[in-house]
């Protein structure tokens, strides 16, 4: 006997269970990933700022003498203000999420900040790393300059080591972290906007 030509596919999809979206997880989501990232810039202007003003104090209250001290103090804030100056823009981003937009207007959002948070995390990092080592570079030369061959390879050894810690595992751990963050956001506002279409 052949069944397969008594069967009405038709029927069977349309008495299949739809999955419908569980929209209150999906918000709480939101809601906690907009509450990080704003706490996030908050602690980083903090910081960023108490380390720009600690600098000053040193240079005002150690009174360098070489100008290459006074131009690093200057790039290492420099390097710090601009950053800061490009993050504060996802501030905006973080606080248009609101529990009145629509699916798509929170997708639409979430991808903004994605797109921001690439810049931030490429060529923003890059230059901020670039200026930064350049200003601390600057900054200890004259210290460095009283030191023996030793201390000078050991202060700028451990302090390029430093740098590059941060550079090769910190910042692509934080980097990998944020954007498994945003790509489940994104990925579950997609799916639900699928099924609702």
């Amino acid at each position: 006997m052949d069944y397969n030509n008594h069967i009405d596919f038709k029927d069977l999809w349309k008495r299949q269970s739809i999955k419908e979206p569980d929209m209150k997880d999906l918000m709480s989501r939101l809601h906690t990933f907009k509450k990080a990232g704003l706490r996030n810039v908050w602690i980083l202007n903090v910081l960023l700022v108490v380390t720009s003003v600690f600098i000053v104090c040193i240079g005002v209250y150690y009174n360098p003498q070489f100008i290459s001290t006074k131009i690093g103090i200057l790039l290492t804030i420099l390097a710090m203000v601009m950053y800061l100056f490009v993050y504060n823009k996802l501030l905006r981003n973080y606080k248009n999420i609101s529990t009145t937009q629509t699916n798509q207007e929170y997708l639409q959002e979430l991808l903004l900040i994605k797109k921001k948070q690439q810049f931030l995390q490429t060529k923003m990092i890059g230059y901020y790393f670039v200026v930064l080592t350049i200003g601390i570079g600057l900054y200890m030369y004259e210290y460095a300059s009283r030191m023996s061959l030793l201390g000078l390879c050991l202060t700028y050894g451990l302090t390029l080591l430093w740098i590059g810690f941060n550079w090769f595992y910190l910042r692509p751990k934080q980097i990998k972290k944020q954007e498994n963050k945003i790509d489940t956001l994104i990925a579950k506002f997609e799916e639900v906007n699928q099924q609702l279409q």
